[in-house]
Order: C-alpha cells, then sequence, then structure tokens
C-alpha cells in the first residue's frame, strides 16, 4: 500500500524535499507554492497530488501535471475553503458582520446561505463533494489542535459540555455550566461542546474566563443577560444579543482557549464569540459523532432536550462498545432533570456489568463534577 505523506505548509515542503529528495508519493493540501523554495523542474513529482494549491500560473499547474502530479482546485465562487488547514476564529466567521444591516454580509451568514440555496443537507454531486472535503479538513484539523501522546490520548485534555440550545444567559444552569468549565479549564483540561447558544456558549464563557475570576464570570454574565434570549419574536437572531457577547469580549479582551464545533445545518445560530477555535461543519452527523469521540477525558450533561438525550446514548454506545479505543466518563449536572426523565436511570441500567458503568455520575455540586472527572481517567478499552 502506498503511504501519501500529506503536506500543508512550504516549511513541511521544503524539509520533505531535503530529507527525501523527491516528491513522490507526496499530497500538498492548501499551500501558496509561490512561497516555496524549490527548483519544480528537478523533482520527481510522480503520483504527487496537489488539493487546492496556490500555483505560481498555470503553465506552472499544467508542466506539473505533465509530470505526472495530480492538481485538483476548488471552485472560485464557493464563500468557503474545502482545502483549508485550519479552524475558524469568531473573528473570521463575524468578518463583515453590520448589525445594522439587516440582511447580515458575515462571511458565517454567507456560507449558510450558500449552503441552504445548493440544497441544504440534500446537496447535488459537486457541492456534497466540496462539503466533504471541508469537513475531512475539519477533522484533521481537530486532531492538529488537540495534538496525540504515546498513549494515543489526545495531548489537550478534552472535556465536552451538552445541554440545551434554548437556555437563557439568566437560567441557573446557564451560570452553573460557565462555573463549571472555568473549573474544569483551571484543573488543565479543554473544553470542548457544539458551539452553539444557551448551555454551549455558558461552556465557552466559562473557559474563556477561567483565569479571570467568578467575580469577572458574574459580571460578563450579568452582561449578557440583558439580552437573555439569541432569538427574536419574530424570527432571526436579536443583534442585541451579539451585541452584549461582543461587549464581554471587549471588558475582558483575553481569555483561556476553547474549541466550539457547530453545523450550518443550524445556521439560524448566532457564532459563539468566546471559543478561540471553532471547528464548523456542513455535516451535523459527522459534527456530532465526532464531538463525542474527540472527548475522551468525558461529557458533562447539563439539562437539554431531544438532542442532548440522543447525545447521552450516541456516548453511550461509543463507550458499550469501546469504539474509540477508551471508555469515558459521562457525569450528569441537573439531578431533577435526568431522574425524572430517567435518561440517568435507563443509562445506568444499559451500563450495568460494562466497564464504564463505574465513570457515569450525576451531581448538582460543581466541586465533586470535577473531582470526579479528576479522578476517573479514561480507561482503555479491551480489544473485542
Amino acid at each position: 500500500m502506498i503511504k501519501y505523506h500529506i503536506l500543508k505548509t512550504p516549511h513541511d515542503i521544503e524539509e520533505y524535499v531535503r530529507k527525501h529528495k523527491t516528491f513522490r508519493n507526496t499530497v500538498v493540501k492548501g499551500v501558496d507554492l509561490s512561497a516555496v523554495s524549490l527548483d519544480w523542474d528537478k523533482l520527481d513529482v510522480k503520483n504527487a497530488t496537489l488539493l487546492g494549491c496556490r500555483f505560481v500560473s498555470d503553465e506552472q499547474e499544467l508542466a506539473l501535471r505533465k509530470r505526472g502530479a495530480r492538481t485538483f482546485r476548488a471552485p472560485d465562487d464557493l464563500p468557503y475553503d474545502p482545502f483549508r488547514n485550519t479552524l475558524y476564529t469568531p473573528e473570521e466567521l463575524m468578518q463583515g458582520y453590520d448589525e445594522d444591516d439587516l440582511k447580515n454580509n458575515s462571511l458565517d451568514h454567507q456560507i449558510e446561505k450558500h449552503f441552504e440555496q445548493h440544497g441544504g443537507h440534500d446537496p447535488d454531486i459537486l457541492e456534497a463533494m466540496n462539503q466533504m472535503l471541508h469537513d475531512y479538513s475539519i477533522d484533521q484539523a481537530i486532531k492538529d489542535l488537540l495534538g496525540v501522546e504515546a498513549s494515543g490520548l489526545p495531548a489537550r485534555k478534552a472535556v465536552g459540555i451538552m445541554g440545551g440550545h434554548l437556555a437563557l444567559r439568566n437560567d441557573g444552569y446557564y451560570k452553573q455550566t460557565a462555573y463549571l468549565a472555568a473549573r474544569l479549564t483551571r484543573e488543565g483540561y479543554f473544553i470542548t461542546c457544539g458551539g452553539g447558544p444557551g448551555i454551549m456558549e455558558a461552556a465557552n464563557l466559562g473557559a474563556y474566563l477561567a483565569d479571570a475570576g467568578d467575580q469577572s464570570l458574574d459580571e460578563a454574565i450579568a452582561i449578557l443577560s440583558v439580552v437573555p434570549d439569541f432569538q427574536r419574536p419574530e424570527g432571526g437572531i436579536d443583534p442585541g444579543y451579539v451585541r452584549q457577547a461582543m461587549e464581554v469580549r471587549k471588558r475582558f479582551p483575553k481569555g483561556r482557549e476553547s474549541l466550539a464545533i457547530p453545523t450550518w445545518f443550524y445556521g439560524h445560530e448566532p457564532v459563539n464569540l468566546f471559543a478561540s477555535h471553532i471547528a464548523k461543519y456542513f455535516s451535523n452527523s459527522l459534527r456530532e459523532d465526532g464531538l463525542l469521540a474527540i472527548s475522551i477525558f468525558g461529557i458533562v450533561y447539563a439539562p437539554g432536550s431531544a438532542a442532548t438525550t440522543q447525545e447521552v446514548f450516541a456516548d453511550a454506545a461509543q463507550n458499550h462498545y469501546g469504539t474509540f479505543d477508551y471508555y469515558s466518563p459521562m457525569v450528569f449536572l441537573g439531578s431533577s432533570h435526568y431522574l425524572q426523565s430517567q435518561v440517568y436511570t435507563c443509562l445506568t441500567q444499559q451500563a450495568a456489568g460494562h466497564p464504564y458503568a463505574q465513570l457515569i455520575t450525576i451531581s448538582d455540586d460543581l466541586e465533586k463534577i470535577v473531582r470526579f472527572i479528576k479522578t476517573h481517567p479514561p480507561i482503555p478499552a479491551s480489544p473485542s
């Protein structure tokens, strides 16, 4: 089997050629080749694949193709790059945003409109191909962000926080979630969430202000609660919701890192401004499965509705079968909610007799939750 070496920067290319003296069987993704100092005419480029690269000229691309390389370009009219090598930032997705412009010309909204105009969840073949390439690129960028250790565990100890997207900013669980995320971040965990509003925004907010202290977090929540709901009664995103988040960012310009993983499938939701990294997908199913998979050091479930319940049992299935090589903690914040709904009871019955049963707990005490996650690291899954 041919092993392809994936190169993502001019430096990667130059170092690879210096070491191997060839360019054969490489994949180059999203690189501006004008920044590469190589004599391409002297390189063996057989079976090299250049994805979404910028060439010095059309003549350069044609010459490489004649000598055995393959090249793929993205259509010029796409508002997104299928071959990007990095995750999004809030600033990138909000570029072009104007609160006074009802059409909202942000990059995020441009991609959302493109998604809807090209079939939404049922795109044509070419659009589907570009979306899949984009989502693959996001997958790889998440792996680069988290890193990997010799054990196979991510270098960043990712803990996911799930819960309802409709939770208001003045809701008690919003505040508890923010406090919990701050505590976990201070303990060295890397917060991940679904990237939307409600509990998800609270998770990124808590991580962002982890070093600022609880008083600052209370101040931020008070600012945000001026506009507690992202939805306007007449429909659409309330500009005030975004404005208050920008006000908090202005008041606290520096914060800790965290990851948000939203989707244009829910394009009506605002950009989460408190995440440092945004892994936005077209495919909601890939996004859901991946978010659960990377949160190896545990997932905390705050109260939510059907989607949160779905995440609980999708996570349980991954744990039940050791799908991603480790069993991970499953922690429930909100005893009354999860006991009354019988979600917790059903889960513990399903887990009985399996290794991950010892990794499940429920509590309303944030310190107990943090302690549980610290004292219950992921358990290697036995090979089947």
